[in-house]
């Protein structure tokens, strides 16, 4: 797996090639600004996943991620940031972006989110996506659920099973299993159909 890193500070730089450098099974490249990015991407070899600091010079907000997007190639591109917010994510995963990473994650976390990104897959976390802005009225069903339940509850929403959510969140199968039989209680669900309609009955997602 190879794995390009575009950030103007060099210490997320040195901290992100370590982090993914230890897995094993993993090269990196990096560059400090867009245009390193773009130079290494068009030299040729391939990367499997491109991840863009959102406010490094030459970005111009999400312009840069569009730039690099548009680029001949199969490779994934992702966004990194520790100032944007949620309505930048929304908006990068929704011109296709393969992910948004703040710099806050971690280092299981953000190794795991470029495993999945690089695979075909859309990652940011359901933390940072789902935090209320300050004036937002809170979900009445969300009000009896702990956040990792909420995440659980998604993931049957989504169709995936207990495996793969244990996957995305980093946890092992019984404690998805466990979390499971508690939220069916809590909401008053018999299964995994009928937890995904009441969720979705009650706009939690």
């Amino acid at each position: 797996m190879r794995i390009l890193i575009a950030d103007d500070h060099d210490l997320v730089r040195d901290t992100v090639v370590l982090y993914l450098e230890n897995e094993g099974g993993i090269t990196t490249e990096t560059a400090a600004d867009l245009g390193g990015a773009l130079r290494l991407i068009e030299a040729g070899t391939p990367f499997d996943l491109v991840l863009l600091d959102f406010s490094m010079p030459g970005m111009d907000g999400l312009e840069g991620l569009r730039k690099v997007m548009a680029l001949p190639g199969r490779h994934r591109v992702a966004l990194i940031s520790g100032t944007a917010n949620r309505e930048v994510a929304e908006e990068a995963l929704a011109v296709g972006a393969a992910g948004f990473l703040p710099k806050t994650l971690p280092a299981r976390s953000l190794v795991n989110a470029v495993r999945f990104m690089a695979m075909g897959e859309q990652y940011a976390p359901l933390d940072f996506m789902r935090a209320r802005e300050p004036d937002a009225p809170e979900n009445a069903l969300a009000k009896t659920l702990s956040r990792r339940e909420l995440e659980v509850l998604e993931g049957l929403t989504l169709g995936k099973s207990n495996k793969e959510i244990a996957r995305d969140l980093d946890i092992r199968e019984p404690t998805v299993k466990l979390h499971v039989k508690t939220l069916y209680r809590k909401i008053g669900a018999s299964n995994r159909t009928q937890a995904a309609i009441i969720a979705k009955e009650a706009g939690l997602f």
